[in-house]
């Protein structure tokens, strides 16, 4: 029996709790000292003066304090440790679907959460994008538990206007708002098309890395009888004879054959990529995704 929408709206507390509760847990037991070792502060801020030593770099020379005091003196600098992350979320009808106990929409809103407290417990801040083929809410940054709870709260409720998606429009407009380096998730299933120029763009100047988010049945159909499948996006429809050895075949090799050119796609552009899926637990990717970024860096 499907529960009704006020009923399910009424449940949404609990939801985040238990979801704040295990995505602390997470973020505590197994994911804090990973993300601190894999987003390292990378940007420098002015910290003091000293006098200049043979060998030290004439690009440090502090002109000004030089003058002053009549000597030669160098600029000190030290690493920022803080960090700004924001998470780009799809918020688009094809992010409902899920042919198990969850849908990419829910997978998104867990990892954004895990994501979310293993960032404040290193005291960096957090934001949230909701984006379809617009952006649909903006939650600036912020330090604290609270922010995490309202980010939560946002995700859970969301009832976007649009039911399609421009994944473009997004990375534009963290383009034009964040100017200084963040670390930027883009959660998405990315079914949309013309996303590489600003995935490049947020690439080369933010620390970018892209979540991708697919279902079982994205990749391999059941073997029952005819299928009516809709996209959720255009309404568009077509009828499969899932009955058909031949008709499954086809449909498995032509996702494989998306699959690959994809990940060339993302290869190419040098995307850092990590890849979720509905019917299996996040735990081992992201692990290895912080394995592999502490290797990088």
């Amino acid at each position: 029996m499907r529960l009704s929408e006020e009923n399910r709206r009424n449940e949404l507390p609990d939801t985040i709790r238990r979801i704040e509760i295990r995505s602390r847990r997470l973020a505590s037991e197994l994911f804090s000292g990973e993300y601190q070792s894999s987003f390292k502060g990378r940007g420098i801020e002015f910290s003091t003066v000293r006098e200049y030593q043979y060998g030290d770099d004439v690009r440090t020379i502090d002109w000004n304090t030089s003058a002053r005091k009549h000597e030669l003196y160098v600029k000190l600098f030290t690493e920022e440790r803080e960090r700004t992350m924001l998470l780009l979320v799809d918020g688009s009808a094809s992010m409902l679907f899920g042919s198990g106990q969850r849908s990419k929409r829910e997978l998104a809103a867990e990892i954004s959460a895990v994501l979310a407290f293993s960032a404040i417990q290193n005291n960096d801040k957090v934001g949230l994008l909701i984006f379809t083929d617009s952006v649909e809410v903006f939650i600036p940054p912020r330090k604290g538990r609270k922010q995490v709870l309202v980010i939560l709260d946002e995700l859970f409720r969301m009832k976007p206007r649009s039911r399609k998606t421009d994944i473009d429009a997004a990375l534009t407009f963290v383009s034009h708002m964040r100017k200084r380096q963040a670390i930027v998730f883009l959660i998405t299933d990315l079914i949309d098309s013309d996303y590489e120029r600003g995935m490049k763009l947020l690439n080369a100047r933010h620390d970018f890395v892209l979540m991708h988010i697919s279902d079982p049945l994205d990749r391999e159909l059941p073997v029952t009888g005819l299928l009516d499948i809709e996209d959720p996006e255009t309404g568009s429809r077509i009828t499969i004879d899932a009955g058909s050895r031949k008709a499954l075949e086809q449909y498995r090799e032509g996702q494989l054959r998306q699959a690959a050119e994809l990940r060339q796609r993302l290869l190419r552009m040098k995307i850092d990529t990590v890849r979720l899926d509905t019917g299996r637990s996040f735990i081992g990717e992201l692990n290895t995704f912080f394995r592999y970024r502490e290797r990088k860096y």
